[in-house]
């Protein structure tokens, strides 16, 4: 079984005086980012988009386990778009879809600290002139965080490295609390 939190960060676009949404989803496990999307809006659809290209490139099975237990648990918080019937109905045959009590971001903890690492080394250290300056450069270090940047959980591995000595079982799988 797999755990993905998903979570809504905004950007600031100075040129247009308007905000950006990047709506992501983490894996628990090896902590990638498996999915992002970017754009001047957020709404059900393009998270369910996002989650769809994820699950296909991760090759998630959307069958149920032997017990009928779904094999991909997506954790979320109570926002518009996690509460909507679109996202409702997407979720029902996909995976399981739980949401965290209001005003308990520590149960979204894997996803709120990736927000907070992209604030700290990304957004804080870019004027995003335009919206295209933002997706350029939100990409680029989603990119350097999945490939390149350590984790310390992760035995000083990148989630990439990590994943594929999990996948060539090469490392022990860790049992995770949910």
């Amino acid at each position: 079984m797999s755990c993905w939190q998903v979570d809504i960060k905004y950007g600031y676009v100075t040129s247009s005086r308007r905000f950006f949404f990047l709506a992501s989803a983490i894996d628990v496990y090896d902590r990638s980012i498996v999915g992002y999307y970017i754009g001047k809006k957020c709404e059900a659809s393009n998270i369910t988009k996002m989650l769809m290209k994820a699950m296909m490139k991760r090759d998630v099975k959307m069958a149920k386990d032997e017990e009928g237990k779904s094999r991909l648990i997506v954790r979320s918080d109570n926002g518009p778009q996690f509460i909507s019937n679109h996202f409702q109905e997407f979720s029902t045959d996909k995976f399981e879809h739980e949401r965290i009590p209001p005003k308990s971001p520590n149960m979204n903890a894997y996803i709120e600290s990736f927000h907070s690492v992209l604030e700290r080394e990304c957004y804080q250290r870019n004027e995003f002139i335009t919206f295209d300056h933002a997706i350029d450069t939100v990409t680029k270090y989603i990119n350097f965080y999945n490939k390149r940047r350590y984790h310390g959980s992760l035995n000083d591995c990148s989630p990439s490295e990590y994943y594929a000595k999990w996948a060539a079982k090469s490392v022990e799988p860790v049992e995770l609390a949910m």
